[in-house]
C-alpha cells in the first residue's frame, strides 16, 4: 500500500497494518479512495487500470461518489459518509481534508472565475457545501454545512452561508480533523 493510501486509512480512527486495512475496506470512503488511488497509479488502458476503473464505476453507483482518478488529491482524504459527492477532475485538494456528503467541488465555465478550485491542507468541508470557480481555499479552513463558496478564502478561516461570509479564526478545524498521518 502506498503512502497516500496509508494516510487515508489512518484518518479512519487510526487504522493501520493488515488488520486495519481489512477493517478499512468495509468503510465506503476508504474503499473508494483506495480504488481511485490505485487506478491513478497504473498506466491507462493496462489490465490493472481496467480492473480498478471498473470497480470505481461500480462503487460510484453504489455510494454516489464521483471522483476521477485524474483528480489531484493529497494524502489523508477522509470521506465521512457515503452520499453524493462530486469533485471535478481538474480540482486540486490538499492533504488531510474531510469531505461530508452532498458536497460539490466544481467548475465555472465562464466569467472571471472560469476554472476549478484549489483547496489547501486541513480543510473540513461540511454537508451540502458547493465550492466552484477558479478560487483558492487556504489551509486550516472550516466550510460550514450548506455554504456556497465562489471567492478566495484565506488560511485559518471559517466560511458560513450562502452567499458565504468569511470569519477569521485561530483554529477553526480543531476537533474536526483528527488522526493525521505523519
Amino acid at each position: 500500500m502506498n503512502r497516500a493510501s496509508k494516510a487515508d486509512l489512518f484518518r479512519y480512527g487510526g487504522l493501520s497494518g493488515n488488520t486495519g486495512f481489512l477493517k478499512g475496506l468495509r468503510i465506503p470512503g476508504f474503499r473508494y479512495m483506495y480504488l481511485v488511488r490505485n487506478a491513478a497509479r497504473h498506466t491507462k488502458y493496462s489490465i490493472q487500470w481496467f480492473f480498478f476503473t471498473a470497480l470505481i464505476k461500480r462503487y460510484s453507483y453504489k455510494y454516489g461518489f464521483q471522483i476521477s482518478p485524474n483528480t489531484e488529491i493529497g494524502e489523508g482524504l477522509y470521506i465521512g459518509h457515503h452520499g453524493v459527492i462530486v469533485i471535478n477532475e481538474k480540482a486540486k485538494i490538499g492533504k488531510n481534508c474531510n469531505i461530508a456528503h452532498g458536497v460539490t467541488i466544481g467548475q465555472t465555465n465562464r466569467g472571471k472565475l472560469k476554472g476549478c478550485p484549489t483547496i489547501g491542507n486541513k480543510v473540513w468541508i461540511g454537508t451540502g457545501s458547493v465550492i466552484v470557480g477558479n478560487i483558492k481555499i487556504g489551509s486550516n479552513v472550516l466550510i460550514a454545512p450548506n455554504s456556497f463558496v465562489n471567492v478566495d478564502v484565506p488560511d485559518y478561516s471559517l466560511v458560513l452561508g450562502n452567499p458565504c461570509k468569511i470569519v477569521s479564526n485561530d483554529n477553526p478545524c480543531e476537533g474536526y480533523i483528527e488522526n493525521i498521518f505523519e
